[in-house]
Order: C-alpha cells, then sequence, then structure tokens
C-alpha cells in the first residue's frame, strides 16, 4: 500500500511540474530563495530583449526574456550579492551591485529612457541610497528603487552581520529569531534552548535549512535534535542569513502553525577564504549566581565554556563549481543548583540527604560539522551537494529537586545529506531536492539502583499543599528516540504569464519513526515525610511505588514507517503595478502504521468493559471510541491549507504599503504521544499505591492499593507485586479513533513604510490554535462521576479519581485533540540595515499579546478535569504581554565595531488550582509572577567590542579578530521559580534562586583569525 502511494505521489509530483503550463495554479520565491521582478523602461527604437542577475562572488548566470514591454522575472535566486546586465536591442548595459535577501520577494523598475543625472552611491536592497538610471553604460540600481512584495508576512531577516556581530553566548545562530514580531528564543537551567511564537508551544515550530524540513516527528521542541540538549541544530559559520517568519507564511511551508524560520547555508565563492575562532569564559569571568550568594555566600562552582571553529570555502572551478566546510566544537561544564521547592529549608530535611542539595557542574561536549559542494554546469543549472553531522554526548542535569546522581548520560546524532538539481528555462525554473535524513536521541541513566522521591505534605490555612523536596539515587532516564528516512520534493515555477509567478510543489517523503522508552528500570519509591504521626520525617514507608518491567506482548522498541505527501500551489499575482496578490493552496496526508493499524490488546478490552468496570456506564465519554480494532482508524484527509495574502503600494516607488493575509496551517500529532499505546504491552512502568502512606490522597483498597512490605524494596519482592495484579498495576494509554491534526488559523495587517534610512512596520496579528493533542484521565468513580456527587460525605477538598481505576491496573489515560490557544497582537518594528556607506544598523521589536488558553501552557496531560471543555479559558502562562527587542551596531571611528541587544518583557503568569470542600469546588485561577519585583519579568542587555587587525598577507582581507562580549551588563536575576499555591502567603513570589538559563554578569574572550 505504501509503496503504491509513494509511486502515485512521484507520478503525481512529475503531472504536477508539466500540467502547471496549462492550468496555472497559484506560487512565489521557492523556501529560502529570493526573487526579483519589474520592468525595464527603454527607448522605442532600442528595446529590451533579456535580462540576466550575474552573482558576483559566484559568478553563477541566470537569464530571462524580457516581455513586451520590458517586464522580467526572476523567481528563484539564491540569497546574495547580485549586478544586472540589461541587454537591449543595441548594446548591453550593467547595473551596480545590489543585495538580495533571504525570502525576499522584490521588484525592481529601471527607466532606461530617462534623461542623464548625477552618479549617486550605490545602494542596495538592503541599504536605500538616492540616484537615478544613467543614460551611459551603466545603470545606478538605487535601495529605495527595490520594493518589498512581501504580502501579509510577518516576520524578520536575520543577516550574516547581525548572526557575526551581536553578543551570544551559545553560538545557536537561532537565537536572534526573537527580533522577530512575537518570537521567543528561551533557554533553560541545562542550556537546552527552545523557540516559542504567538501562545503556541515549541513543538509547532518549524525550520527549513537550505529548503529542507528540519521538523522533529517525535520529540517536543520543534527541530531534530533540540529536546533537552545545549548543543546547537547547525553551525553558525554555516549560515549564510535566515528569515523568521511569525505569521502567514506561503503555501510552501509545511508542518508548522507558530513560527517558520527558513535558512541559507554558506557557499564557496571565486576566491579562497577562511576563518576560525576560539570563545571561552569560566567561573573567574562572571559574577556569582544567586544561589552562590544566598542564602550565604559559597564558592564559585568551577564552570567553564569552550567553543571553537574553522571555515574554508573556494573555487574548484572558477565560475562552475565551489566548496565550502565548516566545523564547530562546544565543551562546556555549566552550574545547576539542587533545591527544594517553594523555599522549603534544607535544614528540616535529616542530615544524611543535605549532601545532595547545593551547586553542581554539569558536562557536555558537541563536535558539529557541515560541508557542500554546488557546481554550475551550464548557466541554465545549479546542482548543490551537502551534509551535516552533529555529534553530542554529556553528563546532564537540570536546576531542581533533582540530586546529582540522577543525572542522564545524554547522546545525541543527527545526520542529514541534500543533493539539489535547480534547472532554468526562458519561463520556468524546476528545483529538485532528494534529502536524507538520520537522527537518534539516546540518554541513559548516570547511576542505577533505587530511586528514592520525598515529599512534604503540609496544611497551610484551610487548604493541603504538597511541595517535592529532593529524588536522589538512580536515575530513570532511559530512551530511544529518532526518525530516518528520505525526502523527495520538488518545485516548478512558471513566469510565461505576465504579472504572475506561479509555483506548484510537492513533496513525498518515507520516514521510520522508532521510540524506545524504559523509563523507570531504575524503582522509584515516593514518601509523604508527613505521612506518620510522631515521625518527623518518614523515609521508611513509602505510599507510591513506580517501576519498568518487560510486558506480555509487542516489542518495546516501536517502529512505524510512516508515510507523507503533500501539494501546494500558489501565485503571486499584480493585478496592478501597485497591488499585488498572493494566493496559495496546500494539502498534507501523512499515514501513521503505528497508531493506524493497532489493534487494542483483549485483556485490555476486557479491563476496561463497563462489564468489568462498572465505573464507566454512567460515564460521560464511551470507552468504545479508543478501542480500536486494527482497521476502524483513518488517516485524517481534511488539511486542506488556504494561504492569502496581499500587497498594496500607495506611491509608485513602493515606499508605502499596507499588507494582510490570512492562512491556515497543520502541523501534526507527536510521534512520542502516539507510540505509548503501542509500547505499553512490551514494557509497562507498574505502579502500587501503599495504604496508610499517604496523608494527602489516601487510596482504597485494591489489587494495587496494598499494605506495604519490605520486601518490595528487592527485585524478588517487586516480581511478586507484577504477579499478584491481574494487569501488574500498569496504567491503560488508549487513542482517540478519530484523531485529527493540530492547525491554526492567522491573520495579519500591517502599514510598512520606508523613511530613509530607516524602514517602520506596525501591524496587528491574529492567531487561533485548534486540536492540540492532550491526554485526558479516563477513570472514574463507583457511580461514573468524576468528582463525588455527594460533597456532604467528604471533609476534605475534591480529587481527580485516581485511584479508582480497573481492577489490576493503574489509570486510563486517554488521548485526545482539544487544546486550544488565542493570541493577538500588535507589533511595532525599526530596522535600519548596515551599509558601508551608513556603517550602522538597528533592529528594534516591541510586541503586545493577549494570550489565552484552555491549558496550562506547555503541559499536555489534562488530568484535573474530566473533560478539556471543562477547563475555564485564562490568560497564557508562557507568553508576555509587553516584550520589547532592540539589537544595533555601529563602527567607530577607532576601528571597533560595537554591537548591543537588549531585552525586556513583562512577568509571566501562574495558574493553579484552588480546590474547596464548602462549597465542594475546583477553580482554577492566575495571577502575575512577582519576577524582578516591578513591572517587569525578564530583563538583559549584551554588548560585544570587536577589533580587526588587517595582517597584509596571503590576501589583501586577511586579518585577525579580537572580541570582547559582556553579557548581562546590568547583572539581572531573572528568576524563573515562582510560588504556585494560592493559599500559601508567598503566592507569587519567588521560592528558589534559578535564574534557568540567563546567566549572570559575564565576560567572553574571542580571538579569529580570517583570509
Amino acid at each position: 500500500m505504501n509503496t503504491m502511494m509513494l509511486r502515485a505521489a512521484l507520478v503525481s509530483l512529475t503531472a504536477l511540474s508539466s500540467g502547471l503550463l496549462f492550468a496555472p495554479a497559484p506560487a512565489t520565491a521557492q523556501v529560502g530563495q529570493a526573487s526579483l521582478r519589474g520592468t525595464i523602461t527603454a527607448p522605442a527604437d532600442n528595446p529590451v530583449v533579456e535580462v540576466t542577475a550575474v552573482e558576483i562572488a559566484t559568478g553563477l548566470r541566470r537569464t530571462v526574456p524580457a516581455e513586451t514591454g520590458g517586464a522580467y522575472n526572476f523567481a528563484s535566486l539564491r540569497a546574495g550579492t547580485y549586478r544586472l546586465e540589461i541587454k537591449q536591442r543595441n548594446g548591453t548595459r550593467n547595473s551596480d551591485a545590489f543585495t538580495l535577501r533571504v525570502g525576499q520577494v522584490a521588484g525592481l523598475d529601471l527607466d532606461l529612457s530617462a534623461p542623464t543625472a548625477p552618479a549617486a552611491p550605490a545602494g542596495t536592497a538592503e541599504t536605500p541610497a538616492s540616484g537615478t538610471a544613467e543614460t551611459g553604460d551603466e545603470i545606478v540600481v538605487t535601495g529605495n528603487r527595490i520594493r518589498s512584495l512581501a504580502g501579509g508576512q510577518v516576520g524578520s531577516v536575520i543577516s550574516s552581520r547581525l548572526i557575526e556581530q551581536l553578543p551570544q553566548n551559545n553560538r545557536n545562530f537561532l537565537a536572534f529569531a526573537d527580533l522577530a514580531p512575537g518570537v521567543r528564543f528561551i533557554e533553560d537551567a541545562s542550556g537546552a534552548s527552545r523557540i516559542q511564537g504567538g501562545g503556541q508551544d515549541s513543538r509547532t515550530v518549524n525550520v527549513f535549512i537550505d529548503g529542507v524540513s528540519q521538523k522533529d516527528y517525535v520529540l517536543k521542541n520543534g527541530i531534530t535534535g533540540q529536546d533537552s540538549s545545549p548543543g546547537n541544530p547547525f553551525p553558525q559559520l554555516g549560515i549564510g542569513e535566515y528569515q523568521v517568519l511569525s505569521s502567514n507564511y506561503k503555501a510552501e511551508f509545511d508542518q508548522v502553525s507558530s513560527v517558520a524560520i527558513t535558512a541559507v547555508t554558506k557557499s564557496g565563492t571565486n576566491q579562497f577564504h577562511g576563518e576560525g575562532f576560539y570563545d571561552f569564559t569560566n567561573q573567574n569571568l562572571r559574577d556569582r549566581r544567586p544561589s552562590e550568594i544566598f542564602p550565604t555566600v559559597i564558592s564559585k562552582v568551577d564552570t567553564s565554556n569552550k567553543q571553537f571553529g574553522a571555515a574554508l570555502g573556494g573555487p574548484i572551478i572558477k565560475d562552475k563549481a565551489h566548496f565550502f566546510f565548516t566545523y564547530e566544537g562546544k565543551r562546556i561544564s555549566s552550574p545547576y543548583d539542587v533545591r527544594p521547592e517553594n523555599g522549603y529549608p534544607v535544614s528540616s530535611i535529616p542530615q544524611q540527604y543535605q549532601g545532595n542539595f547545593g551547586t553542581f557542574a554539569q558536562q557536555f561536549k558537541e563536535d558539529l560539522y557541515f560541508g557542500k559542494i554546488d557546481i554550475v554546469p551550464t548557466d541554465n543549472d545549479l546542482i548543490e551537494l551537502s551534509g551535516k553531522y552533529r555529534d553530542e554526548s554529556g553528563l546532564q542535569n537540570a536546576t531542581g529537586i533533582n540530586a546529582a546522581s540522577t543525572s542522564t548520560l545524554n547522546k545525541v546524532v543527527d545526520k542529514r545529506g541534500l543533493l539539489r538539481w535547480q534547472h532554468t528555462g526562458d519561463k520556468w525554473i524546476n528545483d529538485a531536492r532528494v534529502s536524507y535524513e538520520d537522527v537518534v536521541f539516546s540518554p541513559r541513566p548516570s547511576t542505577d539502583g533505587i530511586t528514592q522521591f520525598f515529599q512534604a505534605t503540609q496544611r497551610i490555612g484551610t487548604g493541603t499543599q504538597r511541595t517535592d523536596l529532593l529524588r536522589a539515587g538512580a536515575g530513570g532516564n532511559f530512551q530511544t528516540k529518532g526518525q530516518k528516512g528520505w525526502t523527495v520534493q520538488d518545485d516548478f515555477t512558471f513566469t510565461g504569464l505576465q504579472g504572475h509567478t506561479i509555483k506548484v510543489g510537492a513533496k513525498a517523503k518515507r520516514v521510520k519513526l522508532n521510540t524506545l522508552e524504559q523509563n523507570l528500570t531504575n524503582p522509584q519509591y515516593t514518601y509523604d515525610v508527613n505521612a506518620i504521626p510522631g515521625v518527623a520525617f518518614n523515609d521508611t514507608l513509602p505510599y507510591k511505588l513506580e517501576f519498568g518491567a518487560p510486558g506480555t506482548s509487542g516489542n518495546a522498541s516501536v517502529r512505524s514507517n510512516n508515510f507523507q505527501i503533500g501539494f501546494y500551489a500558489q501565485d503571486d499575482w499584480d493585478v496592478t503595478s501597485h497591488l499585488t496578490l498572493n494566493l496559495g493552496l496546500r494539502w498534507d496526508y501523512e499515514r501513521t502504521p503505528a497508531y493506524l493499524d493497532y489493534a487494542t490488546a483483549p485483556e485490555i478490552v476486557a479491563a476496561v468493559s463497563p462489564a468489568n468496570y462498572t465505573n464507566l456506564i454512567g460515564a460521560d465519554y464511551d470507552i468504545n471510541n479508543y478501542i480500536s480494532t486494527g482497521n476502524n482508524r483513518k488517516a485524517f484527509k481534511g488539511a486542506w491549507q488556504p494561504r492569502l495574502g496581499f500587497t498594496y503600494r500607495f506611491d509608485e516607488a513602493g515606499r508605502f504599503s499596507m499588507f494582510g493575509g490570512y492562512g491556515r496551517s497543520y502541523d501534526r500529532n507527536q510521534f512520542d504521544f502516539l507510540q505509548q499505546e503501542v509500547s505499553q504491552g512490551a514494557y509497562q512502568v507498574r505502579t502500587f499505591n501503599f495504604i496508610g502512606n499517604d496523608s494527602l490522597n489516601p487510596c482504597v483498597a485494591s489489587q494495587t492499593c496494598i499494605a506495604w512490605n519490605p520486601a518490595y524494596l528487592t527485585e524478588a519482592g517487586r516480581q511478586q507485586l507484577t504477579s499478584s495484579a491481574a494487569g501488574g498495576g500498569r496504567a491503560i494509554v488508549m487513542m482517540n479513533n478519530d484523531l485529527k491534526l493540530p492547525y491554526a488559523d492567522q491573520f495579519s495587517l500591517g502599514l510598512r513604510g520606508r523613511f530613509s534610512p530607516v524602514e517602520l512596520e506596525v501591524g496587528f496579528t491574529h492567531i487561533e490554535s485548534n486540536d492540540g493533542f492532550a491526554f485526558l484521565l479516563g477513570n472514574r468513580r463507583p457511580d461514573g462521576s468524576f468528582f463525588l456527587n455527594d460533597p456532604a460525605s467528604v471533609s476534605d477538598v475534591p480529587q481527580s479519581p485516581f485511584t479508582y481505576s480497573p481492577n489490576g491496573y493503574g489509570s486510563i489515560i486517554l488521548g485526545t485533540n482539544g487544546l486550544k490557544t488565542n493570541s493577538d497582537a500588535v507589533y511595532f518594528k525599526l530596522t535600519k540595515t548596515y551599509s558601508a556607506a551608513s556603517p550602522w544598523s538597528i533592529d528594534a521589536t516591541y510586541t503586545y499579546t493577549q494570550a489565552d488558553e484552555n491549558r496550562q501552557f506547555g503541559e499536555t496531560y489534562a488530568l484535573d478535569y474530566a473533560q478539556i471543555s471543562d477547563y475555564p479559558t485564562l490568560r497564557s502562562s508562557g507568553v508576555p504581554r509587553h516584550r520589547f527587542v532592540i539589537a544595533g551596531s555601529v563602527d567607530t571611528p577607532i576601528g571597533v565595531t560595537i554591537s548591543s541587544k537588549f531585552q525586556i518583557e513583562s512577568p509571566s503568569y501562574l495558574k493553579a488550582f484552588l480546590d474547596s470542600s464548602e462549597p465542594f469546588a475546583r477553580t482554577l485561577l492566575g495571577r502575575q509572577a512577582d519576577s524582578l519585583g516591578d513591572l517587569w519579568g525578564r530583563r538583559q542587555l549584551d554588548f560585544a567590542f570587536t577589533k580587526y587587525v588587517p595582517l597584509g598577507f596571503i590576501t589583501d582581507q586577511t586579518k585577525i579578530r579580537m572580541r570582547l562580549d559582556i553579557l548581562n551588563v546590568m547583572n539581572d536575576r531573572n528568576y524563573v521559580d515562582f510560588n504556585n499555591s494560592p493559599i500559601d502567603p508567598n503566592y507569587g513570589q519567588r521560592s528558589t534562586y534559578s535564574t534557568g538559563g540567563n546567566a549572570p554578569r559575564t565576560i567572553k574572550l574571542s580571538a579569529g583569525f580570517s583570509f
């Protein structure tokens, strides 16, 4: 079946490319490419015949015929610096140099019949200058002649200069994506980073490098390798520039519903160029972390950050073939803190456990390689072959309650390859890509044995609060997850219909998704330290035991040979000289056999049958909607996605314009969720509760709620437990038979204006996301209710019915759709691009966002209410109301380049449940965290000072670089943990001294060499 579908996809792909000539269907510049079109007016007796765009650095040439009236259209050009050769009936004229940027859709009109005017300084597409066309042999192309046709897209372009000059500590090229409206770049305490946009979480983003998706189909952080790693997705030396789109992207973007990022890699040129660098910082070059000051001053933990790399590129055959290669490495020792939650005093914990608290160091190593060869066999062809290899490992832990002994040995290997062939005809372009990916994420526990998890249960006022204190002993993270497969994609662009750039494309992918999850191979015993009257700290009688063990059926390593296919059509239509419409439509389909072909095991069907589990007789859902026969599930076929945009230019030069658009975009259901249903029969986490040892939520006697026996601390005792319960005490995971795909609807409207030398943009965006994936609790009480129907029969607060599970099993966990977010944002953006004539730049964005959600931001498990519809829609806890980011650089007269980045945002929003027995109710409420103690939640100012020293040998461009970065100049303490218990007098206040990924004031020293 899948082989036939793949063949059909390839046939359809070919048919689309050829059939376009007869049925124009809507497109634009390809992902990662730029486009340039316009009209060149010439005297009637000397008309324009053809126009050639020449990439100055490589000699790459692309020629298109001129239409009657001088219209021309370059639908797909690499980002770079070009000049135009304009061939007329009598002679050829050349333009000066101008720059096209990644993803730019540009218009350029020239008048060769204009009277002679004095030449002005040459401008570029990103550097406005004044001037007019000359009537001699040269044409001055000016920046204010190039107009944007970007339509309803909202975002920013991060140039190579910004990447090179702006201060940063991690060399992750995505660190500057937050210059785009509504986008955040976030690092946690372990150094792991993620991109977030609007009201949606990171799994909804996608990054395209050289037009190829880097989507992670298995894990949560959007792109491969970024789930819980401080590593970088790509060597920064290999990135030319990238475009960040936070709303209303074109139809060629797939598997994304929030932020789409498209980056282009560097290529070799006709001259040999190389560079190398070394960055260094350690504990002597940083201020004390808050945890090294409070509650008492302690010695700094030895830490260091070493980053180094080199790149080399040049010609193989001048104008015909070039190479580029780069390597970057990281060696990091970074601190993390082990502290109880909510400020619980360490002195109240027995002496034998206090050594687990404090500040410790974790280790990380990464090696990144990228190589590329491009060949230009003819003026109509471009062939590119590239590959990336990423290898990282380390001993990692996150700031929190986890002792050093529970650390994880992380391992990530990411291999990718790409072969691309672009062929250009007179009025069409075909761009074909074949790519390969092989990604493995395989963490392991650093210590084996047993794990002890201590919790405190405290009465505060009329309520009860449970606080996590410490997890010590063995680690529990044992996984092998990844994806491997091939992708074939083709984009065909037709420019033969005047005023239209019509594009169709198709993508077919076979990718094997695999997961092996055997967490809790080391058993975990959870203790309520307040459970035993008269005992100050109970560490002998656990109330819960969780441990993993092989199941009775299936394979613990779940593999799914997924098939994906997508088609799109797009038209950039210049309706008039003032109005451009962007009309697009795409459709995507994915078949996931692990979900579709799964048949619910007979023992599970029996366990949840109302005949055996009578609690479901009066339940508010039908368990049959979650029982699969192996042929009653169908892949979702409704992923139709219109993408519409417009630009209206108020003046002929296009200096002032209005833009807007609407688009629907579908993402996907994360395989890490879907596989749990399949793997549960092969490897199962068993859960047993012990009578009388839980002061907050005592269990009801059953096969999985039993009396404690010290024998259960042994392997033999745990085996005895497994055989004593019909289901072994394991949870039952079941997926809805009619799962949909998450999607977002995006609206934008705004104004753009160029006021030399700056560009301004103001706009509004509205984004609604729907059908996000969530897990619900399927347990019900004996009368079928979720909460007790008779509040008079209890004296405590309401509780979810975790202990009312099928006989011999743990809880029923139901996978379904239903998460929703809404985001309304107003933004203001100011840009001034660097140029040799005006050697300073500024990029500033202010965004005001009102976002709400029907579940805590980033959380998938919704076990507090019976249905997703029961959750109230409240302000988002993951999106700041106010956010301002500004970055800039300037070349000083003394030869030092000064660059800076400043970001500030309002505090995070906390949400928590307030339970009460009189009246019997559960209320979800929230408040703003105290954060910095004022109106702001996060603030950071960074500076970098760079000095280049020419050496004058090898080449005239040989120089050394010396650089000083000062990060977090004001030493802001951006705390990330806050008391989230509404019954606590300290609700909303800082609960730990953790600042997450926000380092104290740090100096980074760098040295480099280039030629």
